[in-house]
């Protein structure tokens, strides 16, 4: 695995959009706010064509002009790129991307989350390069900073290499258009659910488990399934000693939509070497019939017999834990409280 050299003071972060831009409110305000932040603290700014571009189809330009900017920016005098925000079809920007040509320039921190899974996975199986799973530009715009955010770019920075859970999440945003640098309305407390197989841990039985990360949001891993994007059966058999630590989430798939992509990611292979599931709160997770979020992921993740926690913070229900994509992870989970300590080798 390939690590990136770490964001150093004075270094210059570039800007892609290869899922949506910047173009409209609140995130054009949130992401000049961000720039303004970053340069304000000694970094370099280099926005990418897209950033303010709005002529594509669920990302900023069109596929072509997506893919040659990503290639642009990981060319550049960048040292690490942060994506401008998610979308809906990064998926179409993949065959404009040389990843060959990648695997051989010296690498980069790429970070993003939601869409940009199509790009933090591929950089994974196919280059074999880490990248970080984590916020987009433009939530760096919010005023003050989340500790979420103190520990994305600290990841970046190297000087993090360990995150924990944050307490409690967001259930409705203040941010607007009219208020485009609210910060997080934390109100839900933490409430992890863990399971040793289908069994459920009580809150006093602490679990460790480890294994390499991988994962990203649901609704696209399943798209990239089956494709020539997809490696994901040789990566995990590359690293099996070490197990794969599936990090999962899901944006617009409904109960039953996680569960068929639990089935059909359990079909294809993927999960032949898990060591442990860390699955994020849904962001349209509402029961439906007899379903619930928990057995839409245990009917797959229960029978694989090792530890599976649930509503942890990653995702699209924020504050996120931010993970390096590739890294090899211990997690330790007692009560409502999570950490995660990555080791870059």
């Amino acid at each position: 695995m390939r690590y990136p050299k770490y964001l150093q003071e004075g270094g210059t972060i570039g800007f892609p959009a290869p899922s949506f831009g910047c173009a409209t409110e609140p995130y054009r305000t949130a992401f000049g706010a961000a720039l303004k932040k970053w340069e304000g603290m000694g970094y370099r700014t280099l926005p990418g064509p897209n950033c303010y571009a709005d002529q594509g189809v669920g990302i900023s330009n069109t596929p072509e002009k997506c893919g040659a900017e990503l290639m642009e920016l990981f060319a550049s005098r960048a040292d690490c790129l942060i994506s401008c925000g998610g979308g809906e079809l990064m998926c179409e920007v993949l065959p404009f991307v040389d990843f060959e040509k990648l695997a051989g320039l010296e690498a980069k921190w790429f970070m993003g989350y939601s869409d940009n899974t199509n790009l933090t996975y591929t950089l994974a199986v196919l280059t074999d390069t880490a990248s970080v799973y984590g916020p987009c530009a433009s939530s760096f715009g919010m005023e003050p900073w989340h500790v979420s955010l103190e520990d994305a770019m600290g990841i970046l920075t190297g000087e993090r290499k360990s995150v924990a859970g944050y307490g409690g999440w967001e259930k409705e945003q203040l941010k607007d258009e009219e208020h485009p640098l609210e910060p997080y309305n934390v109100t839900e407390p933490l409430r992890l659910k863990r399971f040793l197989g289908r069994r459920e841990v009580p809150e006093s039985e602490g679990l460790q488990f480890t294994g390499r990360l991988l994962g990203g949001c649901m609704d696209c891993l399943v798209n990239l399934l089956g494709t020539r994007f997809d490696r994901t059966a040789a990566f995990a058999d590359k690293y099996r000693e070490d197990g794969i630590l599936w990090f999962l989430e899901a944006c617009d798939l409904n109960v039953f939509g996680i569960r068929r992509a639990m089935w059909q990611m359990e079909q294809a292979g993927w999960f032949e070497h898990a060591s442990g599931f860390l699955v994020g709160r849904p962001a349209n997770g509402e029961p439906v019939m007899n379903l619930d979020a928990f057995d839409a992921v245990l009917e797959v993740a229960g029978r694989k017999g090792v530890p599976v926690v649930m509503d942890a913070d990653l995702g699209h229900r924020p504050p996120m834990m931010p993970l390096a994509v590739g890294s090899v992870a211990q997690v330790s989970v007692k009560g409502n409280e999570m950490r995660v300590d990555m080791e870059f080798r």
